[in-house]
């Protein structure tokens, strides 16, 4: 992504910057605040885009003057990385934010440490999590096909799953590796639950027709430069490219499923404090309301991104798998897109 959609995601939120900066901390607070200045900087793993993450450093870096340090890779990346710290004994992350199946991976092996954000206030009881751990969730990733509209006209782009399917779009759909990509695991696994008894032909006959990419950002780039015409990814990419002049448009998918995201602390954070301090800002209405205009689906209600239709579209959230779930999906499932 090119800077000048930095500086306007930069400049769109200048408003909430000011709220933010009137806004007397309380007592409880201003400790905190006070204990993360003294610490200097935080440093944070995670899978959202950079220039959509700068809006939430912007904040964060206004408000504290306190340095955001940011490693971005895809959501197994993030994952990989994080675990092999861990292993090592060498922790250098402080919060952890990515999509719900890898975090769950994560909360397991025992990397996070606990903490409730008061920011936690505002969500409904049921998303928290009971142990502390993850933050409810406070935005979902929706997929769907996105098409070059350079290249594919609206009338006749697909507009259904089962229509990717059709012998015209045979090698001309991308798409992440089910085998490598957890999210892109947990979608198709989650599509038996809307295909029904369609859905083991229906993933057979994919398999078929599609070339496959790392993770989700590869593929939208692909669909972007003409390499392909269409390519199973975010809708988010639909605003945040689209804003540079990137021909794009999804397909209104009913349902479209989507993957929930939190975020969590390191167990052995080299900044704790400033951690903490940075989960409370990130999960605050106020992040929330600056992630919405960047582009992304928050979970608040009546508060979309600027997506044409998104305040229209059914979304379901996806049930995650277990890591046994996915071994067992990728053995069943996955094996087939290794044949291709």
């Amino acid at each position: 992504m090119r800077d000048s959609f930095s500086r306007a995601l930069l400049a769109g939120i200048a408003g909430f910057m000011l709220f933010v900066l009137a806004v007397p901390a309380v007592q409880g607070q201003a400790d905190l605040a006070g204990a993360a200045k003294r610490e200097g900087s935080v440093v944070v793993y995670g899978s959202i885009e950079s220039d959509v993450f700068d809006v939430i450093r912007k904040i964060f870096e206004g408000q504290y003057g306190i340095r955001v340090d940011y490693f971005r890779a895809s959501s197994n990346g993030t994952m990989d990385r994080v675990l092999t710290e861990s292993r090592a004994g060498k922790p250098l992350y402080d919060v952890v934010l990515t999509n719900r199946s890898p975090m769950l991976i994560l909360k397991k092996a025992g990397v996070f440490g606990s903490y409730v954000s008061p920011s936690y206030e505002r969500y409904p009881a049921a998303t928290r999590d009971g142990e502390g751990v993850l933050s409810p969730s406070y935005r979902q990733v929706v997929v769907s096909v996105l098409y070059n509209t350079r290249l594919v006209k609206a009338e006749e782009a697909p507009k259904s799953l089962a229509d990717l399917l059709d012998p015209k779009w045979k090698g001309k759909i991308v798409m992440p590796d089910p085998n490598v990509h957890t999210t892109t695991a947990v979608w198709l696994a989650n599509l038996q639950s809307v295909m029904g008894a369609q859905y083991r032909p229906f993933v057979e006959g994919l398999a078929g027709q599609v070339t496959l990419a790392e993770s989700f950002l590869p593929v939208v780039q692909k669909v972007i430069v003409g390499e392909f015409p269409l390519g199973i990814t975010y809708v988010k990419y639909v605003y945040i490219f689209g804003s540079e002049g990137a021909p794009l448009d999804y397909v209104r998918l009913s349902p479209l499923l989507a993957e929930a995201h939190h975020v969590a602390i390191s167990a052995k954070a080299p900044h704790p404090n400033a951690a903490r301090l940075f989960v409370d800002v990130f999960t605050s209405r106020l992040g929330l309301l600056a992630l919405a205009k960047a582009g992304e689906f928050v979970l608040v209600p009546g508060v979309y991104p600027p997506i044409k239709d998104a305040d229209k579209l059914r979304i379901v959230l996806m049930d995650d798998l277990s890591e046994q779930d996915l071994k067992q999906f990728r053995d069943q499932i996955g094996t087939l897109f290794l044949k291709r």
